[in-house]
C-alpha cells in the first residue's frame, strides 16, 4: 500500500447519536472511493464497520472502527464511533486522535442527547468541528428547521455550506462553488448546474453570509473583503480551514448515506479544506513541552485503543505523532520501561487489513502482538523522555455484582474481565474481599451487557449480574465500659484472661477520662480503611502489656471486622485497655485474643450502636424541561439537593445521595429523561442511616446469617 506524507492525510471521527447515519455514511465513502463494490446495510449485517458479532447481533456500533478513504491522491482516516451513550470511551478515544470531529445528523429526527453529548467531548478536546446532515432524501427531512436548531445549540459558529433543493430531494446547492449538485440514482458523480432560479436567491444570501462568516475571522481576509466585496474561491478555502482550526467556524454540509448523495463532494471537502495533522497545532506532553508532526523526528506513538481478534491476537490502535513507524523497530513504553519490537503495520478497513511498509507522523494504523503495551501508552526511542497525555475515561456510572454460574469459573472469569478492562478502561473491576464480591462498573445497563455477551462469547463464561452489596459500616455514639473474664479448663495447661476496658468514638484531640492514667498509645489502620486508637492504661502490672498486647489488638480488630449490629466492619473508633487480670500459668495470646474480642463486642452494643451508610456526592446533567422530573425522582432516592447550576442548555443538580439509592440509576435518568440525562457519582462520606431503613438492613442481613 502507498505510504502518505501528513499534508495528505486527513484523520476524522464520525460522532454522533445512535442512528443518525455514521456507519452508513462511512460505508457510502468506501463505495464512492472503489474500496468496495457493494455497499453492506446495518440491517444484513455485512457492513465493513460494524463486524463484531455483539454488533451484528444488536444492530449497532459498540466499538470504533478505524477505516481509511483514498480520495484525490489524499488518505482519509475515518474513525466510526458509536452512538449509543454507553460507549462514551470509544467516542473520547477517536476524538484524542482525530483533527476533526463530523457530526452527523439526522435530518428527521433534529438534534439528538447523542450529538449534545459528543458536542461536549469534543468542546473539552477543542477539535476542530463540522456537521453532516443525513437523509436529506427523505421527504419528512426538514433542513431548515435543523439548522436553527443547531446554531441555537451549538453557537453561530455553525455556517451553511450546502442546503438541498426541497424536501425528498437528489439535488444539493453548494453555496460555496455556486453550483447546484444533482445526483441521479445509481450515479456517484453529480451533474453540475446552475442553481435553479427558486433557489438562486437564498444561495446568494447564504453565499454572502459564508463569505462574510470567513472573512469575520481573519484581519488579511477581512481587509480583502473590503477592498473586493468578496473573496475568490481558493481564499474562502484557506480561511474556512483556519477558522475551523481555531473553532471560530463549524461547516454544514448534507448528505444522503443510503442513498450516496453528496459524498462525493464532502469527500473532496475533506481533502481541500479540513486541516491536515500539519495544519493543527503540535501535541502537548505530559511534562508541558510539544510535539510537532516531523516525520524525520524522533519516532513516538500513542495507543489509543486495543482489540483482541480471534485468531490473531491483540491489535494495537496507534496514531503516529513524531518521526516515522517501521516493521521491526524498537520502542520503550514510557508508561513501563519495556521494549517494544514493532510487527507488521497496518491500514485497516473494520475487520481488513492492508500490509503497509511505514507510517509517518499524522497517520493512524495499527500492529498486532505488542508483549506489555495497552491503551494509553506512549512508545518512543529508549532514553527520551517523551509521554503523551492519557486519555480521559469517564467514571462508571453503573455497577453490579457478577459471579459465574458454573463452579469452577472463578478464575476464568477474573482472566476475562481482566481483558475486557484491558481493551476498553470506562470498565472496571471493583474488588471487596470484605464483601466478597466483583463488581464490574460501567458507562450504562447496554456497556455492561455486552461484556456479558463477550464473557460468553470470547472466553466460554456464563455469568450473572445481581445487585451488588453496599458497603456499610457500623459504629457507635457514645462511650461505654465492660470487663470480660475468659476462663478456659480442660486439663492440663488452662485459659485464662480477664480485661476490662472503655470503648469511645474516634474524636481529636484526646481527653482520657479522669480515671484513666495512660501508659501506651497506638493507632492501627483497618484494611477496611477505619482507624482504631489503642490506649494502654493499665497500672499496677496486673496484665503484662509487653506480653499481650497484640494479641488484645488482634482480638479487637477481628470483632470489628464482623460488627455486632449486622456483621459489617466497625468504623474509626478508640479502645482505651484499663484494668483486668492474669495468670501466670495460664494466660496466654490466644486467651486475651479471645477475652478482647468478647469484651468489645459487649460494650459496642452497650454503646449506641448504628449503621453508616456511605453517601456519594452525585452530579445530574439534565436539559431544563426535565428538571422537575429529576429532582422528583432524587428527592424518592433520600437525596439531599446541594444546589442548581446553569451550564449551558443543561441544567447541573448537585446533591448527596446514599449509595443504596443509586442501583440502575443510569437506567432511570435515561427513562426520565429521554436519554438526555447523565449523571457522575464519587464517594465522598458515611453518616447515619434512619432508623427504619437501618432495621431492614438488619433484618436482611439476619435473614442471609439464617439462610
Amino acid at each position: 500500500m502507498k505510504v502518505y506524507e501528513a499534508t495528505h492525510i486527513r484523520n476524522v471521527a464520525l460522532v454522533g447519536h445512535q442512528g443518525s447515519g455514521k456507519t452508513m455514511l462511512t460505508e457510502a465513502m468506501l463505495y464512492t472511493a472503489g474500496v468496495i463494490s457493494r455497499m453492506g446495510s446495518i440491517e444484513e449485517g455485512n457492513t465493513v464497520s460494524d463486524y463484531h458479532p455483539s454488533e451484528k447481533e444488536r444492530g449497532m456500533s459498540v466499538f470504533t472502527s478505524l477505516l481509511h478513504v483514498p480520495w484525490q491522491d489524499h488518505k482519509i482516516n475515518v474513525l466510526d464511533t458509536p452512538g449509543y451513550p454507553d460507549f462514551v470511551g470509544e467516542v473520547l478515544a477517536a476524538l484524542r486522535v482525530a483533527d476533526l470531529a463530523i457530526y452527523v445528523m439526522n435530518a428527521v429526527e433534529g438534534v439528538q442527547v447523542g450529538t449534545e453529548l459528543a458536542w461536549e467531548y469534543g468542546l473539552k478536546q477543542e477539535i476542530p468541528s463540522m456537521f453532516v446532515v443525513n437523509h436529506l432524501d427523505r421527504a419528512e427531512s426538514d433542513f431548515r428547521t435543523l439548522v436553527a436548531q443547531i446554531k441555537e445549540r451549538f453557537g453561530r459558529g455553525a455556517t451553511v455550506v450546502q442546503i438541498p433543493a426541497g424536501t425528498g430531494t437528489r439535488t444539493i446547492i453548494d453555496v460555496l462553488h455556486m453550483k447546484q449538485l444533482t445526483y441521479p440514482k445509481g450515479s456517484l458523480k453529480p451533474e453540475e448546474n446552475e442553481i435553479d432560479p427558486a433557489f438562486r436567491e437564498e444561495a446568494e444570501e447564504l453565499h454572502t453570509a459564508l463569505i462574510e462568516d470567513i472573512a469575520e475571522n481573519d484581519e488579511g481576509l477581512m481587509e480583502l473583503y473590503f477592498e473586493k466585496g468578496t473573496l475568490t474561491e481558493d481564499e474562502m478555502r484557506k480561511g474556512l480551514r483556519a477558522a475551523m482550526i481555531r473553532r471560530q467556524l463549524f461547516p454544514i454540509f448534507v448528505v444522503s448515506a443510503t442513498e450516496v448523495i453528496g459524498i462525493s463532494r464532502l469527500l473532496s471537502f475533506l481533502v481541500n479544506v479540513a486541516p491536515s495533522p500539519t495544519d493543527m497545532p503540535p501535541a502537548k506532553l505530559v511534562d508541558g513541552g510539544t510535539l510537532a508532526p516531523d516525520p524525520s523526528g524522533p519516532p513516538v506513538a500513542f495507543i489509543f485503543r486495543t482489540m483482541a481478534e480471534q485468531h490473531v491476537g491483540d491489535f494495537s490502535y496507534f496514531r503516529v505523532y513524531s518521526g516515522t513507524l517501521e516493521q521491526g523497530m524498537d520502542l520503550e513504553n514510557a508508561q513501563t520501561g519495556t521494549m517494544e519490537r514493532l510487527g507488521p503495520l497496518y491500514a485497516m478497513n473494520g475487520r481488513e487489513r492492508e500490509a503497509v511498509p511505514r507510517m509517518v507522523a499524522g497517520d493512524l494504523g495499527a500492529t498486532v502482538k505488542l508483549r506489555d503495551t495497552h491503551t494509553n501508552n506512549t512508545l518512543r526511542p529508549k532514553g527520551t523522555s517523551f509521554v503523551l497525555p492519557p486519555i480521559e475515561f469517564p467514571e462508571p456510572r453503573y455497577a453490579v455484582a457478577v459471579r459465574p454460574l458454573r463452579e469452577g469459573d472463578e478464575d476464568k472469569m477474573m482472566q476475562g474481565l481482566h481483558q475486557l478492562v484491558e481493551e476498553d478502561p470506562s470498565l472496571k473491576i471493583i474488588q471487596d474481599p470484605l464483601l466478597r464480591q466483583i463488581v464490574l462498573a460501567g458507562q450504562g445497563e447496554m456497556h455492561l451487557e455486552i461484556a456479558r455477551f463477550r464473557l460468553k462469547n470470547r472466553f466460554g463464561v456464563e455469568v450473572e449480574f445481581v445487585k451488588p452489596k453496599v458497603a456499610y459500616r457500623e459504629t457507635i455514639q457514645t462511650s461505654a465500659r465492660t470487663s470480660y473474664r475468659h476462663k478456659k479448663q480442660t486439663g492440663g495447661a488452662g485459659q485464662f484472661a480477664d480485661i476490662s476496658i472503655h470503648i469511645e468514638p474516634l474524636t481529636e484531640p484526646f481527653q482520657p477520662p479522669s480515671d484513666i492514667t495512660v501508659r501506651g498509645e497506638v493507632t492501627v489502620e483497618t484494611n477496611w480503611g477505619a482507624r482504631v486508637h489503642f490506649v494502654d492504661a493499665i497500672v499496677g502490672g496486673v496484665i503484662d502489656m509487653k506480653r499481650f498486647f497484640g494479641a488484645i489488638q488482634k482480638g479487637v480488630l477481628e470483632a470489628m471486622q464482623n460488627g455486632p449490629i449486622a456483621g459489617y466492619p466497625v468504623g474509626d473508633v478508640r479502645v482505651i485497655i484499663y484494668h483486668g487480670g492474669m495468670h501466670p500459668v495460664d494466660s496466654n495470646e490466644a486467651a486475651f485474643k479471645t477475652a478482647a474480642r468478647m469484651a468489645f463486642r459487649e460494650a459496642f452494643k452497650k454503646a449506641q450502636p448504628v449503621l453508616l451508610e456511605p453517601i456519594d456526592e452525585v452530579e445530574v446533567i439534565v436539559p431544563d424541561a426535565f428538571t422537575g422530573d429529576v429532582m422528583g425522582d432524587l428527592n424518592t432516592r433520600r437525596a439531599r439537593i446541594q444546589g442548581i447550576e446553569t451550564e449551558g442548555v443543561f441544567q447541573k443538580i448537585k446533591a448527596y445521595v446514599p449509595e443504596a439509592e443509586l442501583y440502575r440509576y443510569a437506567t432511570t435518568l435515561r427513562s426520565l429523561t429521554q436519554g438526555r440525562g447523565i449523571h457522575r457519582a464519587r464517594f465522598s462520606h458515611y453518616e447515619p442511616m434512619p432508623r427504619h431503613v437501618q432495621d431492614k438492613v438488619v433484618a436482611e442481613a439476619e435473614a442471609m446469617q439464617e439462610a
